[in-house]
């Protein structure tokens, strides 16, 4: 009865408004009968008027029946009005503006995140707009590191968590035979840069899987895949079976954040499809999504990269299965399906200059432009992505 009377109590700035209406009702009912009446007395009326206007029944019992269901109706309309938002016309407003009515169209997401080093930190901005966000780094890396890390930000709604109990180390095999610990930071041996990884394995088989980890893959709308080393922060946590397992079970839509520059000695000459096909092989499913960066660069960051054996990781005509262009709202992109997914082109990178120093020269340093995910593009492209639905 409480919760009746409080619903109703809404309708209190209405009640002058439905009183005169009432009454208005009632008079043009009563106006309406006047001129019935008036007609039977005056007018040959067709004999279907006497059925329709209950003639066989008796005058009392047709009063009844008309009060019951006006009853009826006016207390259905009064209920039902007392369920709307109702603002008054002539309110104030000291901003000029009036929020005339408000809706959540869903429930904030919940999102895991694969990935590694710094990239990882940057979907973790996203942690005020979702209702968990679960971040797991890879397998190789002590979790630690991540939370000093996010300690100098204020992320929300944000774990890391290991997908096992200790790291393992992983081996990488190259094009040309030769096997690496992940460790050994290949991208940085001028005698590998022109090799790229052919197979991922662990070194040792990996302890049981958290289960904060497996619930985080199995229950999440969104699962973002980078930004990161495609082979350093997102291949090696797929090669533990329980997470492909779980990944294979998932309900989620799956985004992959695409390298902006190829790495010497593991994606060497790999294009947008190269790196599709590192997922169909190490986890069994292409993502659903792949946000790849479509900003011209630089020539001056292009001679910096190319120099260091990288080039732009872009997608070619080549590689087109079909085009899509979707109506998007803040960003600009462009659609294309290739080897089974949506790659969407926007521009989520800048050219920033980065302060670097010598490991040979601890006392020399030098300043470099360098290409990196701009965090506010890169969130508001994969906000874009999510609203799709």
């Amino acid at each position: 009865m409480h919760s009746i009377i409080t619903r109703l109590a809404a309708l209190r700035s209405l009640a002058r408004p439905l009183a005169l209406t009432f009454g208005g009702v009632v008079a043009l009912s009563l106006g309406i009968a006047y001129l019935l009446a008036y007609s039977y007395r005056v007018v040959a009326l067709p004999p279907i008027f006497h059925y329709m206007m209950l003639q066989f029944l008796p005058l009392w019992v047709r009063g009844l029946m008309s009060l019951a269901i006006g009853c009826v109706l006016l207390g259905l309309g009064i209920w039902r009005l007392s369920g709307v938002a109702v603002i008054q016309l002539d309110a104030r407003s000291t901003t000029g503006e009036m929020v005339l009515g408000y809706t959540r169209a869903t429930a904030p997401p919940q999102i895991a995140v694969i990935s590694g080093g710094a990239g990882l930190l940057i979907p973790a901005s996203l942690g005020r707009a979702v209702a968990r966000m679960t971040c797991i780094i890879p397998v190789q890396d002590p979790v630690e590191y991540y939370y000093r890390a996010s300690s100098l930000f204020s992320f929300t709604n944000v774990v890391f968590v290991a997908p096992t109990i200790e790291p393992i180390p992983v081996l990488l095999t190259l094009d040309d035979g030769s096997v690496h610990d992940i460790a050994e930071n290949i991208s940085h041996r001028e005698d590998l840069a022109a090799r790229h990884v052919v197979d991922v394995a662990l070194a040792r088989p990996p302890t049981p899987v958290p289960t904060a980890v497996l619930t985080a893959l199995r229950g999440a709308d969104v699962i973002i895949l980078g930004p990161g080393s495609l082979f350093e922060s997102i291949i090696p946590t797929l090669a533990i079976p329980e997470v492909r397992e779980a990944l294979a079970a998932r309900r989620a839509r799956t985004i992959y954040i695409c390298s902006l520059m190829t790495e010497p000695g593991m994606t060497h000459g790999f294009g947008v499809a190269d790196h599709i096909r590192q997922f169909r092989q190490f986890a069994g499913f292409a993502p659903d999504y792949v946000l790849v960066n479509a900003q011209r660069i630089e020539p001056e960051v292009q001679r910096i990269y190319a120099a260091a054996n990288q080039s732009p990781v872009t997608l070619s005509p080549e590689e087109y299965e079909e085009t899509v262009v979707p109506a998007m709202e803040r960003v600009t992109m462009r659609d294309v399906m290739v080897e089974g997914s949506i790659v969407v082109e926007a521009d989520v990178a800048s050219s920033v200059v980065q302060l670097t120093a010598s490991l040979d020269r601890p006392g020399e340093s030098r300043t470099v432009r360098v290409l990196r995910h701009d965090p506010d593009k890169l969130i508001a492209a994969v906000q874009e992505i999510i609203r799709r639905g």
